[in-house]
């Protein structure tokens, strides 16, 4: 068994494969790591790169594109590894990036998972969107990052280079026992893309254990590279999946009341895409809506299955008011300002 198996999931990427595997493989020097590219039913001309200008590289080929949770999950059957490490192609790595994740892992076995610093590979002084310094969550299910708070992305000044417990790190760049990622379920292939790592966090929480940030390994991340930022298909995943994050994980008493805002307030979501022309995003709203009506039969019963939070299991990085009062009403732009609300 290997310490950690580095998997990236390839969809037609091989631009990023030339671009960014030169400095993974220079900078994976972990005597126990190896890359895996796991190539999820690509179109284009990946394998035959793969094949040519890296050998040496394991390839896990799969029949078609399962989306970003199925394909992680079939490549991840096929990995015998104490840690997997589920890693974007647009991700650029930097000198001593690894050994920082595999510490924070090794001190600590109630750490279930863990991510690094992601700054904005265009931007390089910034956060970047996707991961920032670390994930959280407020009391109607929005998630937001140290670092970047809805489109708001600080410059980074260090502010938050100190190691901290999470509510979700970013599947961009996630370190992931694998040992729990199987007993947990893995990802949510019903989610197919978005949020599906916000969802193992929150139930990798819910089974006792913890997630962290570890800002001394720092990688830099393009974003966008699968769906870019205002296609509506994109709209529908995030919108449809943060309803059935919710579904799934909060404890049942309460849970319709906060999903009933929830969707209000995407109600209102939709307003503001039509005041702005973007009809497919308006209508993608309405689409997500009753998609989750559809689909969330399915889950009746799963956030029985782990333990839940009234069962003395305390889920960290949750934040007690609204993300979108404080950040639209109350004009707060800045993780720091909001650090006093939240559940240590």
């Amino acid at each position: 068994m290997r310490l950690v198996s580095i998997v990236i999931l390839n969809w037609n990427g091989k631009r990023f494969l030339e671009q960014f595997l030169p400095s993974l493989v220079q900078h994976t020097t972990h005597p126990q790591s190896e890359i895996v590219v796991a190539d999820n039913g690509s179109g284009d001309d990946s394998l035959e790169f793969m094949l040519k200008e890296y050998p040496h590289i394991r390839i896990i080929e799969l029949d078609k594109n399962y989306g970003f949770s199925g394909g992680y999950n079939r490549a991840i059957e096929q990995i015998d590894a104490k840690y997997i490490l589920l890693l974007n192609s647009d991700i650029e790595v930097t000198e001593g990036w690894l050994e920082p994740l595999l510490e924070e892992m090794e001190k600590d076995q109630h750490i279930a998972a863990c991510s690094p610093k992601l700054l904005d590979f265009k931007r390089k002084t910034h956060f970047e969107y996707a991961g920032a310094a670390g994930g959280y969550i407020d009391k109607f299910g929005y998630p937001f990052c140290r670092g970047r708070i809805f489109d708001h992305l600080e410059k980074d000044l260090g502010q938050y280079d100190d190691a901290s417990d999470l509510f979700w790190g970013s599947g961009a760049c996630l370190m992931v026992r694998t040992k729990l990622y199987r007993e947990s379920g893995g990802l949510d292939e019903q989610f197919f893309a978005h949020m599906e790592e916000i969802d193992l966090c929150w139930r990798l929480q819910r089974m006792g254990f913890r997630i962290r940030c570890v800002p001394t390994s720092t990688v830099f991340h393009v974003g966008g590279a699968t769906l870019q930022r205002g296609n509506s298909f994109k709209t529908f995943l995030n919108f449809r999946n943060n309803l059935l994050l919710l579904y799934k994980n909060l404890p049942v008493p309460g849970r319709g009341r906060i999903i009933f805002f929830r969707m209000v307030l995407d109600g209102i979501s939709a307003l503001r895409f039509l005041f702005q022309g973007a009809f497919r995003d308006f209508w993608a709203v309405f689409r997500a809506h009753r998609a989750y009506y559809g689909m969330k039969s399915s889950y009746r019963g799963t956030n029985n299955h782990n333990k839940s939070e009234g069962n003395n299991v305390i889920v960290r990085g949750k934040y007690q008011g609204s993300i979108v009062a404080d950040f639209f009403l109350k004009r707060k732009r800045k993780f720091s300002d909001m650090e006093q609300s939240f559940r240590k």
